[in-house]
């Protein structure tokens, strides 16, 4: 039963291969939430997992980090020089990143709304 579900020694050490290098080549992209993107960390590191070899919590963290898109660069700063990585766990750094992400949102959408009621003002004012 167990060779059916993980194979062959040899398939085994393919499979983990390629979740080695999605792992270690994973980028966060523009337009998707943290949320989602830990969750394809942690499913790649899970899948590691269930092959054999275990990714240490701090290797997750650390790739998350890395990865991330520019516009985390502050809170990344602000994690690295304040917090103790290794003292950290996945769940508090998820909740930090999200915090930051909505933080961003609420702001960005702050400014949408002003412009649109510049832009608003701007031309009934003009006509």
């Amino acid at each position: 039963m167990k060779k059916k579900y993980q194979g062959s020694a040899g398939v085994k050490q393919a499979q983990l291969q390629v979740l080695r290098r999605d792992f270690k080549t994973l980028q966060m992209k523009d337009g998707k939430s943290v949320t989602s993107y830990c969750a394809r960390d942690m499913e790649i590191s899970n899948k590691t997992w269930f092959h054999g070899k275990k990714i240490e919590d701090v290797a997750i963290m650390e790739n998350i980090l890395c990865s991330l898109t520019p516009k985390f660069d502050y809170v990344i700063c602000f994690i690295e020089e304040s917090k103790d990585i290794d003292s950290l766990s996945i769940n508090e750094l998820q909740s930090f990143l999200l915090v930051y992400e909505q933080k961003m949102n609420r702001s960005s959408n702050f400014e949408e709304q002003a412009l649109k009621a510049f832009t608003n003002t701007h031309f009934s004012s003009s006509t």
